[in-house]
Order: C-alpha cells, then sequence, then structure tokens
C-alpha cells in the first residue's frame, strides 16, 4: 500500500536532524510520491493544509517544519492574551454599517 504525503512528511521530518525548510520537505514527499511536474503543482496546497492541521507538526520561523515533539510547550503555542484587538473599531465599524 502506497504512503499517504502526510506518513513520507513524518518519516523526512523524523530523520531529519532538525526543522526543515517547507518547499525542501515538499520535494522529498513529492519524488517519494512519484509526482511529476503537474502533480508536483497540484499536490502543493493541500499537502501544506495537511502539514499544518497534523498536530504532529509544528511550523516554525521561515516556514520550516519540524515535529512538535522536540519542542517545548511555550514554543508549539501562541499566548492568545498578546493579541490586541481594538474593540473601539469593531464598535465604530459596526455603528458605519448601521448608518
Amino acid at each position: 500500500m502506497k504512503k499517504s504525503m502526510i506518513e513520507i512528511a513524518f518519516q523526512v521530518v523524523n530523520e531529519h536532524d532538525g526543522s526543515i525548510p517547507f518547499i525542501e520537505l515538499y520535494q522529498h514527499v513529492s519524488k517519494e510520491m512519484g509526482f511529476n511536474e503537474t502533480q508536483f503543482e497540484d499536490n502543493i496546497a493541500q499537502f501544506y493544509t495537511d502539514l499544518s492541521i497534523d498536530s504532529r507538526f509544528l511550523n516554525l520561523a521561515g516556514n520550516t517544519w519540524d515535529l512538535k515533539k522536540r519542542h517545548t510547550y511555550s514554543e508549539s503555542v501562541m499566548d492568545t492574551d498578546k493579541i490586541a484587538l481594538d474593540d473601539e473599531d469593531s464598535e465604530e465599524e459596526i455603528e458605519n454599517k448601521e448608518e
């Protein structure tokens, strides 16, 4: 049975020392999958989506990827308390839409 893109990615990243740039990872995966040039282009978005939602992977600075298990909890989660929301603008926008 043929492996999925994400299974191959897990194997590649697991065997790699440290993080790996997305395009390099995808090149490994597409080679293993036997993709031609058209298939390479057609599957890149799906592969990025699959990586993003698979909880085993972590997207790091510079669009490099690694296994989450290699990093501390604080490296692998975003502190949403640091996200600034401007409630005044939101209320003002709502009022303008009502007028």
